[in-house]
């Protein structure tokens, strides 16, 4: 069996939770307690992913990254990558394909601290960062490692998205979903089974261990 593809897959499941986990924090946040026109469009433009088939997404994200259109050539022109079939590019697609699985547990998580701790935080001087980084981040430890966990989980299954981006080449965007494809489509059900084996064993493992890790926190926390 080759481990590129699935070397390949944890790679991309790991740099994508990480800029999410960057990048979802403070929308979460504005979503969670922010006041303002039109949260809806923007919660139901984050959602979509969730409901939208990834072929549809991922023919969008297609035309928006081919260097006939205007985001492709700006972005291959300004830094010199091309975005369609190729690793970036299956980076930034994953990103937006996994959104919201990164943001609505971080939201959740927000929304689930009583306001006492914010105002008991303001009472005592500190601004809205610090409260924010000392106060709010501390106390949703495990909504940060549920969000962490999904993301990480649904980037290793994507299959449409990744696949009309970045296409089949090997050592460059052949992930694991594709690879079990590729060897299904062949009849080699064998080689197939092997990769499928090693997704499932791993991702069990991973979800075992941070939910149960987030059971003892969440217990921790409970009033005697």
């Amino acid at each position: 069996m080759d481990w590129q593809p699935l070397l390949l897959t944890f790679k991309l499941a790991f740099i994508t939770s990480i800029i999410l986990l960057v990048i979802a924090f403070p929308i979460a946040y504005w979503l969670a307690f922010g006041k303002f026109k039109g949260r809806g469009i923007i919660e139901a433009m984050i959602g979509m992913p969730l409901v939208l088939p990834p072929s549809v997404i991922g023919f969008y994200l297609l035309l928006a990254f081919s260097p006939s259109y205007w985001f492709g050539a700006w972005v291959e022109e300004t830094i010199g990558i091309r975005l369609v079939f190729s690793f970036p590019g299956l980076v930034i697609a994953s990103v937006i394909y996994s959104l919201p699985f990164m943001v609505y547990p971080l939201r959740a998580g927000f929304q689930s601290l009583p306001k006492s701790l914010q105002e008991a935080s303001y009472t005592l001087g500190k601004g809205k960062f610090e409260t924010f980084y000392k106060v709010l981040l501390p106390n949703c430890k495990p909504a940060i490692l549920t969000a962490f966990v999904l993301t990480f989980a649904h980037t290793v299954g994507e299959f449409g998205v990744v696949l009309m981006i970045g296409g089949n080449i090997p050592g460059v965007t052949k992930v694991a979903s594709v690879a079990i494809y590729n060897e299904v489509e062949a009849l080699n059900y064998t080689l197939a089974n092997q990769y499928a084996l090693v997704l499932f064993v791993i991702t069990f493992a991973i979800l075992l261990v941070v939910y149960s890790i987030n059971n003892n926190l969440l217990r921790v926390r409970e009033p005697a």
